[in-house]
């Protein structure tokens, strides 16, 4: 059975720790368990910095394109959520794939077309979806928090005569002068 892997990762952090290498690492470990299941590397779909909370993503893209020319039978992904953080998206692509001929199968909740596994990926993934919410909340929370006590630049570039750290733009302690533009400055003022 030719099988295709599905791996997401939403934030530049996660990508430099590696974790799509572990989704893949733990996808393939799974296949191998199956002696009849085979994976090409043109069957391998990532989306590197991409969020779960949209659905136009590049090697998600790919993979539905392949699945509607019936290249592969089964989707292999880690969890739900690495499908998608959006419940109605979540169940939109599982129904789509599932229409094709295409089986969708989790790792770490393999599910199956019993009632209670899908009430099970139901609640998952509205938990996935809640989850997604709270922590953008949250975040924005803190920068707000930042913002009001100078910790962190309202703008995403310098103003004219200013340097940011390339590393932290966003970094108020890091703001540099720029001796050149400083210079134009000064003769305005003069």
């Amino acid at each position: 059975m030719e099988v295709a892997l599905y791996t997401r990762v939403s934030t530049p952090r996660q990508q430099q720790q590696q974790t799509i290498e572990q989704q893949l690492r733990r996808l393939r470990d799974y296949v191998a368990t199956h002696p009849d299941w085979h994976v090409t590397d043109e069957h391998i779909y990532r989306d590197d910095g991409y969020s779960g909370a949209k659905l136009n993503r590049p090697g998600l893209d790919r993979l539905r394109d392949r699945a509607a020319m019936a290249a592969f039978d089964c989707v292999l992904i880690t969890a739900p959520d690495r499908l998608a953080r959006n419940y109605v998206h979540q169940m939109l692509l599982v129904d789509e794939l599932t229409q094709r001929g295409c089986r969708v199968e989790f790792v770490e909740r393999p599910m199956s077309d019993d009632p209670h596994d899908q009430l099970l990926l139901q609640i998952r993934s509205a938990v996935a979806e809640y989850e997604r919410t709270f922590i953008a909340e949250r975040m924005r929370r803190g920068r707000q928090a930042k913002l009001r006590s100078g910790q962190l630049l309202p703008w995403p570039r310098a103003p004219y005569g200013y340097l940011l750290d390339p590393d932290r733009p966003r970094d108020a302690s890091r703001v540099q002068i720029d001796p050149v533009q400083a210079a134009v400055v000064a003769q305005m003022f003069a």
